[in-house]
């Protein structure tokens, strides 16, 4: 049986990361709690770049010059704040993120594009 191919794979930036922390005494801060707060506060900096435009006028965010820094910035601070967290925690990404998509596609079948509410 041949293996599945991994998804994701984010040890090359677990171990910057945990570098960039050790380099910095910042491991003493960097409990799951405080991970998950900051996490947060860089969805809601994301959040933020999209707060009062339009539906047509988010879809160009990533492609303006007024906008397409912050979101690359912001999209960078989430994804590194989430392998920071998710290494904290000893939570395998590649394996969490295949089991989600096997339960999504259980949970929401192919050719139904009716949104469910939870």
């Amino acid at each position: 049986m041949t293996p599945k191919p991994r998804l994701i794979d984010v040890s090359a930036l677990e171990s910057a990361l945990q570098r960039f922390a050790d380099d910095r005494d910042w491991n003493q801060y960097h409990s799951p709690k405080n991970l998950a707060m900051a996490l947060t506060g860089e969805v809601g900096e994301l959040v933020e770049v999209f707060q009062w435009l339009t539906e047509e006028q988010s879809k160009t965010v990533g492609s303006d010059p007024k906008t397409a820094q912050a979101v690359r910035e912001e999209l960078a601070d989430v994804l590194l704040y989430l392998v920071r967290l998710s290494s904290v925690l000893g939570v395998d990404l590649n394996e969490a993120v295949t089991a989600k998509l096997a339960l999504n596609a259980q949970k929401y079948p192919a050719g139904d594009s009716t949104p469910k509410r939870r």
